[in-house]
């Protein structure tokens, strides 16, 4: 019928992004995590060698997350080339995750460990795929 609507052809609204968190949980998440990391023997070195200006990065690793866990818009990067850069290892990788899944889990905050270890996994394979196919081609 002509007042019938056709699912496939209409536009369907985009639905409102919902933080799963506050800005406190995702100030206490990178600073949690990144104090963990710094101490790591594996991380710790990697780190501390790639990172000069601490409260800056940790600025800006806060924006990051906030985008990606409550929808914010302050992060402006690009981090994958200096991940690139690197001296990484699925060692490294699998530490990484392994601390970060860790940190979400003692926050208390169901939602926000589920978003933010989801996109964790997929940002190391992302960036360690990367990785693998840069080597590959100046190997």
């Amino acid at each position: 019928s002509p007042t019938e609507r056709d699912p496939v052809s209409e536009p369907r609204p985009t639905p409102a992004f919902a933080p799963c968190c506050s800005e406190d949980e995702v100030v206490a998440l990178v600073h949690r995590f990144y104090a963990r990391a710094r101490a790591d023997d594996l991380l710790g070195p990697v780190f501390e060698a790639a990172v000069h200006d601490w409260p800056a990065h940790l600025s800006q690793l806060v924006d990051f997350w906030s985008a990606l866990l409550r929808g914010t818009h302050r992060f402006d990067g690009a981090p994958l080339p200096r991940h690139l850069a690197l001296p990484l290892s699925q060692a490294l990788f699998d530490r990484w995750l392994q601390l970060f899944r860790q940190t979400t889990a003692e926050l208390g905050n169901p939602a926000m460990q589920q978003r933010a270890d989801a996109r964790a996994a997929a940002i190391a394979e992302h960036f360690w795929r990367h990785y693998r196919q840069r080597n590959a081609q100046a190997g």
